[in-house]
């Protein structure tokens, strides 16, 4: 299927579609919403602040009304909300492990009542991980639901049509083949006849590092005739580590030349080396802060890696880092790049990072959520961070609880799970995507939680082995 015939049919459905805590949450005047808890399972988090609360709303073991047989699959990450006319909402969510991506309904009290895989593992080929719902009244165009493949440099971006046919997804090959943790279409407010997406590569055994790549197409919603570029500094300083905290850096994106559908992953990692793109330690999320920036002030996450191997000179981050990119307001290939917080520097405000992955911005916070790093030297479970955008001000909002007393969610030969076993998925802010004040969609990987009944929970025949379970959230009380 074309990406253009995609797109229209995405259009004419979303037009035609038009238990213990709760609380409720205004949305539009004259209308609440019921958050309640409707899941079986309990909130697999700790350490919340006061006035913060958790509210399961799915997991591996819940059974849906109007889909009995469906299995939420395990290791919950990317998602994207719509809500259609009539009020209910339609939520697409990856399952990185499964290379698949599950739909749900959701009533409009935000309850699950139906639920299917849209992408099998089948056609998902790849570890599915962050994702970006593109919406007419945000990006200019869509709904489509853009997700990235991270198996691999090799791994493709898959468009996939939230109301289409089970695994019609198309590969946007024109934004090239990266290992990629997320690809994220800036607001058309930011450059008005041009569709710029942000493409962060999550890789760390290259030379060439993890990149920050811009796709430019030449009209909004052109996903097909536009050109990808890597970011460089001015300068030509490749190392990562040589960027500090408390200095704003020049950068320029440079343009990969010649046909990208036509180059591998390898053939991109060597053309970025010959470029001079900056090497990261793994670009992991990326977001754009809403209400402010024109869209163009945009904040990603770098993961880190083990400074042995191609990072044994110890120039790429080892414990992570979160930037802040600002594009110039009438060319995106120009901006400047500071370093926010530093998980290398071990007496900063970010000393206790292990490993930040997934990244949400609102208004004037930030949401970070960390990996575990394998290193073998975690302090802490798995975090949520809340970082305030003009303060500076970093604080944990939420980490995990494993339930180690408890051998449900601690199944992998009979072991207690270690510090940093889990990790979070994604983070929604739902006031922002679905019109929902006081609501934010956490996603939770609890990877020690595994059961025959989980395994291949989407029906395909590319992960027959896959059995892990996992969880959604929603957190009321925090700030945007």
């Amino acid at each position: 299927m074309k990406a253009s015939t995609l797109l229209t049919m995405g259009a004419t459905a979303a037009l035609a579609a038009g238990a213990a805590a709760a609380c409720d949450s205004a949305t539009e005047p004259g209308r609440r919403i019921t958050f309640a808890a409707t899941s079986v399972t309990p909130a697999l988090l700790k350490s919340l602040p006061a006035g913060v609360q958790a509210i399961p709303v799915i997991s591996s073991d819940d059974q849906l009304p109007g889909s009995p047989n469906f299995i939420f699959g395990g290791s919950a990450d990317g998602m994207g909300i719509l809500r259609g006319t009539d009020g209910v909402y339609t939520l697409l969510v990856n399952h990185e492990d499964n290379f698949s991506v599950s739909r749900l309904t959701l009533d409009a009290d935000f309850r699950p009542i139906t639920g299917e895989y849209v992408l099998q593992s089948d056609a998902g080929r790849y570890r599915l991980c962050s994702a970006t719902m593109v919406r007419p009244e945000v990006h200019g165009f869509g709904p489509l639901y853009i997700t990235a493949g991270e198996s691999n440099a090799e791994s493709q971006i898959h468009a996939v049509n939230p109301f289409g046919a089970r695994n019609t997804s198309t590969f946007l090959t024109a934004l090239g083949r990266w290992n990629t943790e997320n690809a994220v279409p800036l607001p058309a407010e930011a450059y008005g006849d041009r569709t710029v997406i942000v493409i962060g590569d999550d890789d760390s055994s290259s030379a060439a590092g993890g990149q920050l790549a811009l796709y430019v197409g030449n009209s909004i919603g052109d996903l097909t005739t536009g050109s990808v570029y890597v970011m460089a500094r001015a300068n030509d300083v490749v190392r990562e580590r040589d960027m500090v905290p408390g200095t704003t850096y020049p950068v320029v994106f440079r343009k990969l030349e010649g046909s990208v559908p036509a180059m591998t992953g390898a053939d991109i990692n060597a053309r970025s080396l010959s470029l001079k793109a900056i090497q990261f330690g793994r670009v992991e999320d990326i977001d754009y802060r809403k209400g402010s920036g024109g869209g163009r002030e945009v904040y990603f996450n770098v993961t880190g890696q083990a400074n042995t191997g191609v990072n044994a000179d110890y120039s790429r981050s080892k414990y992570g880092r979160v930037y802040r990119l600002v594009l110039d307001r009438q060319d995106p290939t120009r901006g400047t790049v500071e370093v926010l917080l530093d998980g290398d520097d071990r007496n900063g405000p970010a000393r206790e990072f292990q490993n930040p992955d997934n990244i949400m911005v609102a208004r004037n916070f930030a949401y970070i959520s960390e990996d575990p790093n394998g290193y073998g030297d975690e302090t802490h479970d798995a975090r949520v961070y809340q970082y305030d955008l003009r303060s500076g001000a970093l604080r944990v909002v939420a980490e995990l609880d494993h339930h180690r007393g408890d051998a449900k969610y601690n199944n992998v030969a009979g072991a207690r799970s270690s510090l940093g076993a889990w990790e979070f998925g994604a983070m929604l802010d739902l006031t922002e995507e679905a019109g929902i004040r006081d609501g934010f969609l956490l996603a939770i990987q609890p990877h020690t939680w595994t059961g025959d009944r989980y395994r291949a929970a989407d029906g395909g025949t590319g992960r027959p082995n896959e059995s892990q379970a996992s969880q959604l959230v929603v957190l009321t009380g925090l700030e945007r």
